[in-house]
């Protein structure tokens, strides 16, 4: 009745203006004269009849809202949500019929696989114009300032020694020439004392799971550095086992007057450091630069963070002194009396005492030439894309950068630097900013400042509690590692993520969630479920042993940089994903259909090893 009255009202009201304004035109209200122009608008193109075979677009305010589609969220929600469902705003509500929804024309071609169509801005580039533009940038820089808050002295010399034969830089997590402060401080260093530069990397014969993938993409990007090193009378060397058994050995032989490395908040690397730093000589300065981190991770924060939202200010507010350009590595003057042994990489890589069953992927090439290429992909194609459509894992709207940036083969401070000059895309630019800088940062820190980053005993308080208050609760299903390994669940979606790992090395970001967080669900316990996740991505993801891998697995199973939620059964108050949840947020259907015909990792293969 209410509404009834109203629109009648409505209607008496329109009336009575329009007999006012045909006795005076002057008295005709400005949003009664809009109203009749939009009415007249509507009326025609009603009337017009529709082109044959095309599609109407879709007025602007009903882009994306199509059944099963990809909604458009704010930045705080970050697409971390349980898998309850969300309630829908009142003008959406009803409008889903089931049937598949016509795309807008916005979005056609965002599915994955699919060619991105350029914005009219972007269709004059070139393909490699990234490059010459870095390159340029770079020389422009070349002599500026190195912040010395980048660094950190580990030793008590910080002289280099008269009569030194060179500088080297002890190359670990960063791998790559340009774009590296480490290399860029060892250099200036060298140049100062008018000093040969030499560069030289360790190759230990295990790491953690990492299998035969990881160390072939790496090794293949090394393959690079060496090549780049030589065009600029750097001298490269690659040693082989523990560093520190051989490099402090190298080091005396060589009679390099200071060694810097690199930083890297990891268990392993952190006792390599320290073992180095014991068999040094006393005289030689030993240098550790964060060159992976936007904001040197100890200048970010003095203590470990309890999430994003406290260190997000921190970070933004160190942001303009340390993301700045960085300068060129350039041809070195001063050349090394004896040049470093040349290196058969083929030998190199048949030599790896590693799984081979887990092989090498055809979408990731090795190295920063390729990583630069997929960056300019990404700026040119998807990331206008990014905002809305990062947690579809049918839409093409991700970096794909992971690889190069786990390597250290591509620099985030470029990559972000990159993106940032993108100005037709701001929404974008400021969610892959966050993902970038001020997640990823906030694992190194969770990292850094707590040893136990990887075990159920370094949760929070309360997470430890209703974890283990859950331990015994009933699971409908339970799986073995090696059932998980070969996507052997009742769960299709889950089996079409873990074949996603298997044969690409990579898994969506949503997923991820999805994927660690039912592996709590279906085996005996929370320390169970925790190894299990660790080991799968270390074992397959291109991007694995790092520390976002080991957040993330945290993150779901155990409430890192979470807060508690209703409690449940096995899950307590960790946040709950499940497969309903999922279906509202993209098409569950088509990503099963993708990956269902992927070939499991057999039990024999599994055991492969030389």
């Amino acid at each position: 009745m209410c509404s009834l009255f109203s629109t009648c009202l409505s209607r008496y009201s329109r009336r009575a203006l329009l007999l006012r304004a045909i006795s005076d035109p002057n008295t005709t209200p400005q949003h009664y004269t809009s109203s009749m122009s939009a009415n007249k608008r509507s009326l025609k193109r009603q009337r017009e009849p529709a082109s044959a075979g095309g599609k109407q677009p879709k007025p602007a305010g009903e882009r994306g809202r199509e059944s099963g589609g990809k909604q458009p969220k704010p930045a705080g929600e970050r697409g971390r949500e349980s898998g309850g469902k969300q309630p829908k705003p009142a003008g959406e509500r009803g409008r889903e019929s089931g049937g598949k929804q016509p795309k807008p024309a916005g979005e056609r071609g965002r599915e994955s696989g699919g060619k991105q169509p350029k914005p009219a801005g972007e269709r004059g580039r070139e393909s490699g114009w990234l490059l010459e533009q870095v390159k340029e940038l770079r020389r422009d820089a070349k002599g500026c300032e190195f912040n010395k808050k980048r660094l950190r002295y580990l030793s008590s010399t910080q002289k280099i020694k008269q009569g030194s034969d060179g500088v080297l830089y002890w190359m670990s997590r960063d791998q790559r020439v340009q774009d590296n402060w480490a290399l860029i401080y060892a250099q200036q260093l060298a140049l100062a004392e008018e000093l040969p530069l030499h560069v030289c990397f360790c190759l230990v014969p295990r790491f953690l799971d990492a299998a035969y993938r990881q160390y072939a993409f790496m090794l293949k990007g090394l393959q690079e550095v060496a090549k780049e090193c030589k065009s600029l009378d750097i001298q490269f060397h690659l040693l082989s086992g523990e560093p520190g058994q051989n490099l402090p050995t190298f080091v005396e032989n060589c009679n390099f007057g200071a060694v810097v490395t690199d930083f890297n908040p990891l268990r392993i690397p952190l006792q390599w450091i320290e073992s180095v730093k014991k068999h040094l000589p006393s005289d030689i300065p030993f240098i550790q630069v964060d060159a992976h981190n936007v904001v040197p991770c100890w200048e970010a924060s003095e203590k470990l963070e309890y999430g994003a939202r406290t260190i997000r200010g921190k970070i933004t507010k160190l942001l303009p002194e340390f993301l700045t350009e960085i300068s060129l590595v350039d041809t070195h003057p001063h050349a090394a009396p004896q040049t470093a042994k040349p290196l058969d990489w083929e030998e190199v890589l048949s030599s790896l005492e590693v799984d081979r069953a887990v092989g090498e992927v055809d979408w990731a090439q090795p190295g920063t030439s390729a990583g630069m290429a997929m960056l300019e992909s990404f700026i040119d194609q998807r990331l206008r894309f990014f905002a809305t459509d990062r947690n579809n894992p049918n839409c093409d709207a991700l970096s794909r950068l992971s690889p190069w940036l786990h390597t250290g083969q591509l620099s985030a401070q470029r990559v972000v630097r990159q993106v940032k000059r993108e100005k037709n895309v701001s929404e974008s630019v400021a969610s892959f900013t966050e993902e970038l800088v001020v997640r990823r940062e906030l694992a190194d820190n969770f990292c850094f400042y707590n040893h136990k980053y990887d075990d159920v005993s370094g949760a929070y308080d309360w997470a430890k509690k209703t974890l283990q208050e859950h331990s015994k609760d009933s699971r409908q299903y339970l799986y073995t590692r090696e059932q998980l390994e070969n996507g052997k669940t009742h769960d299709q979606l889950w089996n079409a993520a873990q074949r996603q790992l298997v044969s690409e090395g990579k898994m969506h970001g949503f997923l991820r969630m999805y994927w660690a967080k039912k592996i709590l669900e279906w085996t005996a316990s929370p320390e169970e479920a925790l190894s299990i996740a660790i080991y799968l991505n270390d074992r397959l993801s291109l991007d694995g042993c790092d520390p976002n891998g080991y957040v993330g697995c945290m993150w779901s199973i155990c409430g890192i940089h979470d807060q508690g939620w209703a409690e449940r059964p096995i899950f307590g108050k960790i946040r709950f994903m499940n497969y309903a949840g999922c279906k509202r947020k993209f098409d569950v259907a088509q990503f099963e259909r993708k990956y269902a015909a992927i070939k499991e990792i057999s039990k024999k293969d599994t055991k492969t090893s030389v």
